[in-house]
């Protein structure tokens, strides 16, 4: 099964469906196009895989048994697809008939056929909710018009292959979102980069039982993609069959008309090996809770793969998001550490790290996109450098592959592969490898939204092979780096320095005290100093107003002289100190590195106390690694295209005047 789309058609076809959605305009709010269009296509998709099964069924039967009657053969055909098919319809109807049924009674011929289907089309359509926007097709008079765009529409396996379909889905969706104004944050995921996830998971021709996880499955493309590969790759019929028989897939998503897209799929390919629950699986699941959330728990089940493209900045706290619940998990799944409320994705990597395999029972793999945000947000010490620490510090992180932009139908942005596993053979043991794949691409013929490169099997061959060959001994290639935890490392050091004035000389400076001028206050700056400070205070006594001076040395008693001071209960009007220029600011020094020479040299000013972080830091930051100096282009040059541009500028100017 090639993994390729029929961009042409699949452009066609998207633009036809948006024109039935624009049809909606005045009648329906933009953020609604959705809850018309997306149920009516999986139902006419489901109804065309229907009326194959139907039409192959008799057939079957015909041949089988020719004496039958049309009557009795119809009757046998429907005895049997309530029985036997992966899903049915007890009423005879379809969107032609019920288009072409008296319009007076379409509302209730529509309703009858929808309310027909069985159960597990019927969860489909009640996590649509599609049941309630009838109605409001009915009353702005919209059922008839969308009824007749879609009763022909031609969208069953045979002219539309689920990567296809697929595509369709997630090009529209991502329409909707830009049609209401909102950032969608979700990115369908390249199949291309799917195959290169799969191939970088080394994911086996499987000879016993192994299960593949997605925590944020989406319309269900990642898992359905990771198992057509499988079964793509596959050299002999029982390497097919072991695919099949072998091979589980298991997801979670939390948008009901995501989960509502996945279900449809997985019963079109009638796939017994799939599961897809709708949840958050980022929280514990409370059956009482009308939010479900993890239903699949690391306390019971546990995976061989992972592979996963969550959402980019997800926020997961305040009014809106669900930090209570996710706070649960704090002493457990999330132990490592929980990163700033605005951007879960680092909550979805413990979440996959959480149901890793033990290595004595077969140990995982998993393969998880991001932005360039988990990389190094957050300061040593936060969530994201904690949880940074605790993946290297148990040496997990195996790759981390970076792409090139604009391979996303949503954004433009570069996103990285990180690769982890709790199986690492010697080779790879406290080592991580980068590859630096961001020019491994070719420009798309045609534009998909933001997507406008795309990988090629040449592009992921390039980079399957350095991440196979990057590990020998003496392999060198510049787009390839090893390196190991501890490089990844620095410490965030307090350092206190005694600022030089504009003869180079230790500055001392006059300024207002903004702080409360209080005996406490004043013994903190005596004891931080360490030096001559002088206090110039204002003071007013009944209508007197005078200045007092009080000078404290290093071992002068501060609240003694402030008593002194105000032994008449002056009103202090204003204060100003002379104290050295001291500055008090953060140095990050890699781990490795002797502080107090790095201090030295990097501040050259006198150091009056410095103190590390309890903890290291970690951040890691492949484009600093692959960095290569451009000198700037030479001012001659410059000027020359400058001219040169100014010429054309002058033709086009001329052109106009004609």
């Amino acid at each position: 099964m090639a993994l390729s789309l029929n961009k042409p058609k699949l452009d066609n076809l998207a633009d036809e469906i948006w024109k039935s959605a624009e049809r909606l305009r005045g009648k329906f709010k933009a953020y609604e196009y959705q809850n018309v269009i997306l149920p009516i296509i999986v139902i006419r998709r489901l109804e065309c895989v229907l009326i194959k099964w139907r039409e192959d069924k008799t057939t079957e039967v015909r041949a089988k048994r020719p004496k039958l009657t049309e009557k009795e053969l119809a009757k046998l055909v429907k005895g049997l697809e309530l029985t036997t098919a992966p899903f049915s319809n007890k009423t005879n109807l379809t969107l032609r008939k019920v288009y072409e049924e008296e319009p007076t009674l379409l509302d209730q011929t529509f309703r009858k056929y929808i309310n027909g289907f069985s159960k597990n089309v019927d969860d489909i359509i009640d996590h649509f909710n599609y049941r309630n926007t009838i109605g409001q097709m009915v009353k702005n008079n919209r059922l008839a018009p969308i009824l007749n765009q879609y009763k022909e529409l031609p969208l069953g396996p045979a002219q539309l292959s689920p990567l296809e379909m697929g595509y369709v889905y997630e090009e529209l969706l991502r329409r909707f979102s830009e049609q209401s104004g909102e950032e969608a944050g979700e990115h369908f995921t390249p199949r291309e980069i799917i195959r290169l996830m799969v191939e970088l998971l080394e994911i086996p021709t499987p000879e016993r039982h192994i299960s593949i996880y997605d925590p944020a499955c989406g319309t269900g493309g990642m898992l359905s993609v990771a198992k057509e590969h499988l079964l793509d790759r596959a050299a002999t019929e029982q390497q097919r069959a072991n695919v099949e028989q072998f091979v589980t897939v298991h997801g979670q998503e939390l948008s009901p008309t995501n989960y509502a897209i996945c279900q449809a799929d997985l019963l079109i390919k009638n796939d017994r090996q799939a599961k897809v629950h709708l949840g958050n699986s980022l929280i514990p699941h409370d059956p009482r809770s009308k939010e479900p959330g993890d239903q699949l728990p690391e306390s019971t089940f546990r995976f061989d793969f992972m592979l996963s493209n969550p959402p980019f900045g997800v926020t997961w706290g305040g009014k809106d998001g669900y930090e209570t619940e996710a706070r649960k998990l704090q002493g457990t799944r999330y132990k490592a550490g929980m990163p700033r409320v605005n951007d879960g994705a680092l909550l979805f990597l413990q979440t996959m790290l959480a149901k890793m395999k033990e290595p004595e029972k077969g140990a995982s793999r998993l393969a998880i996109i991001f932005n360039g945000s988990p990389l190094s947000n957050g300061d040593c010490g936060s969530g994201e450098s904690e949880i940074r620490r605790w993946i290297l510090e148990n040496d997990w992180l195996d790759c981390i592959v970076m792409l090139p932009d604009q391979l996303f139908y949503n954004t433009g942005i570069f996103t990285y592969i990180w690769l982890l596993r709790n199986d690492k053979p010697a080779s790879h043991k406290d080592k991580v490898m980068l590859i630096d794949a961001r020019q491994q691409y070719e420009k798309e013929p045609k534009s998909f939204g933001n997507k406008r490169n795309r990988i090629t099997d040449a592009h992921r061959l390039w980079i399957e092979s350095r991440y196979h060959d990057g590990w020998k001994d003496g392999f060198a290639d510049e787009h390839v780096k090893l390196f190991h935890r501890e490089d990844f490392a620095y410490h965030k050091v307090s350092v206190v320095f005694w600022q030089s004035d504009d003869q180079d000389q230790p500055a001392i400076v006059t300024e207002p005290y903004e702080k409360s001028f209080t005996a406490a206050n004043i013994k903190k700056e005596q004891e931080f100093y360490d030096s001559e400070l002088i206090f110039r205070v204002r003071i007013k006594e009944g209508r007197k107003e005078q200045i007092a001076t009080l000078s404290l040395g290093p071992k002068d008693n501060a609240t003694k002289v402030f008593k002194a001071l105000m032994t008449n209960g002056p009103e202090i009007l204003t204060v100003e100190w002379t104290h050295r220029h001291y500055v008090k600011d953060d140095e990050y020094i890699p781990h490795g590195e002797n502080i107090e020479a790095f201090l030295k040299r990097e501040i050259a000013r006198p150091i009056i106390l410095w103190e590390d972080s309890p903890q290291l830091g970690y951040e890691i930051l492949p484009n600093k690694y692959f960095y290569k100096y451009m000198p700037p282009t030479p001012a001659k040059e410059l000027l020359a295209e400058f001219w040169r541009l100014e010429k054309e500028a002058e033709k086009m100017l001329k052109g106009l005047d004609k």
